[in-house]
């Protein structure tokens, strides 16, 4: 027996050894049933029903085959690895379609029409939390701090094969706005850092996800084939949103900043019209998207780079994501993306310390459905956290330096044309401290107060301003 296989059987013994525990406390819960409750009836369209005008679950299948040279037990994508699309109607019909399969992914949101994308989210339903590095003991204390009011009561426990998947069903679905996905995004990493914790996962950082992430389907298979499916498990009930901010720490203000989010976010669609009828007009009735420009390739080789060497466990899966965000937001052809996504899988395989924690093609398949124009406005800042990696700004946005430094000459021209730049037009002390560290990137104060003879007091106040004050605030 290989060491791959040796590896996967002892992680198939965990998965049984998980089943048996819950089994002892909890009620497993039949995948009809557990989709049911998430999405009451009413919540989708009728099968061929389309005067419902309501939106439809969106589940995601990835053709796979037995690889012979696993003894049939490694499985494989087919071909390019192209996922099939199942709109969930009403009546839940096609979840048959969807049990018997090796690799399917399904989030708890209805959507218009048949892309997963942000734009087209109608309602959450359920706030899903993902949690790796579960052995018997994270498994026990997971349970444990659920019991003594540590971390929320799941409303489900689900045995995703080589970790747990936390389902809060909501008392009331929320509705998809942007505005409202911004909280749930907010609230969801705030309330991770508390669910993901030392007892409760044996990887050390947590690891970040958006309200869209798609999950493995409840009766499909697992990671450790289609004979270990998908299992849940019923441990409390449904929870109001606003509930969950009692897990919150109130000390570092988290709580009170999300509590004042959800406030503003109590205007309806109606009211938005009445208050918004510009925005409205653009981005509901003539579904216009936001304005965004497309960004050199610099970003995406450097992007590249980073995810290739300095990507940590754990954060392997974001790392790919991200660099679908950029691909899309650097105009790179889809078939390139993927080449250089599927070029990293053995590297991110062999980090692998656990055989719980493996990095597969399935993987990589999940992170590329960030390939997708609604991302391309994915925050800076969001992709630093989800991906272990610092995000230092870019002061010359992209730029080459002799380039950004004809730029910020003619800038300077213009502004003393129009009378905006004073002295004659020579340059202000922060001009100068600016453009010799443009020159100098790795020079230190002494260096520029000798070269420059600006006072060092001068110097320190703005040295970092400098790279805070930009043309664009933000690179997405």
């Amino acid at each position: 027996m290989t060491d791959q296989q040796t590896a996967l059987e002892r992680q198939r013994a965990l998965y049984r050894e998980k089943n048996a525990y819950l089994d002892q406390f909890l009620e497993p819960v039949e995948p009809y049933e557990f989709y049911r409750e998430i999405f009451p009836k009413g919540s989708f369209e009728r099968k061929g029903h389309y005067e419902d005008a309501k939106g439809n679950a969106i589940a995601l299948t990835v053709p796979k085959k037995q690889d012979s040279q696993e003894n049939g037990v490694a499985l494989e994508i087919e071909g390019d690895g192209k996922t099939r699309r199942h709109l969930i109607t009403d009546e839940l019909e096609e979840l048959g379609e969807i049990q018997n399969t090796d690799f399917t992914i399904m989030s708890p949101i209805s959507y218009f029409g048949r892309q997963r994308s942000g734009k087209n989210a109608r309602y959450l339903y359920a706030l899903v939390f993902d949690l790796d590095g579960v052995y018997m003991p994270q498994l026990r204390d997971t349970l444990h701090q659920m019991n003594k009011d540590i971390i929320p009561k799941a409303t489900f426990i689900v045995n995703s094969g080589t970790g747990l998947h936390l389902y809060y069903v909501l008392t009331e679905p929320v509705p998809m706005y942007p505005h409202n996905q911004k909280i749930l995004k907010e609230l969801k990493y705030s309330l991770t850092r508390q669910i993901w914790n030392r007892f409760t996962s044996s990887i050390k950082e947590p690891q970040m996800q958006g309200v869209l992430q798609g999950f493995r389907v409840v009766g499909s298979g697992s990671k450790l084939g289609r004979d270990y499916p998908v299992v849940a498990y019923r441990f409390g009930g449904a929870i109001e949103l606003e509930k969950l901010l009692d897990y919150i720490p109130a000390s570092n203000g988290e709580r009170q900043h999300l509590q004042a989010l959800m406030k503003k976010s109590r205007l309806s669609l109606a009211e938005a019209r009445e208050k918004y009828p510009d925005w409205y007009e653009r981005r509901i009735v003539k579904k216009e998207r936001r304005g965004r420009w497309t960004v050199k390739r610099d970003l995406y080789d450097w992007w590249l780079r980073r995810i290739a060497d300095e990507i940590k466990v754990g954060h392997r899966f974001y790392g790919i994501m991200t660099l679908a965000i950029y691909a899309k937001k650097c105009d790179i052809d889809e078939d390139e993306l993927r080449e250089d996504a599927f070029g990293l899988l053995q590297r991110y395989d062999d980090m692998s310390v656990e055989d719980i924690n493996r990095f597969t093609k399935d993987d990589i398949v999940c992170a590329l459905e960030m390939f997708n124009e609604d991302y391309v406005t994915f925050p800076r800042d969001d992709i630093a956290k989800i991906s272990g990696l610092s995000m230092p700004v870019n002061k010359r946005n992209w730029r080459k330096q002799k380039l950004h430094i004809q730029y910020m000459n003619i800038n300077r021209q213009f502004k003393v044309a129009n009378s905006e730049c004073t002295n004659g037009g020579r340059p202000t002390a922060q001009q100068r401290v600016y453009e010799w560290r443009l020159q100098h990137p790795e020079g230190r104060k002494a260096d520029c107060n000798r070269d420059t003879g600006i006072d060092p007091k001068t110097i320190r106040k703005w040295w970092d301003d400098i790279y805070i004050t930009r043309e664009r605030k933000d690179l997405n």
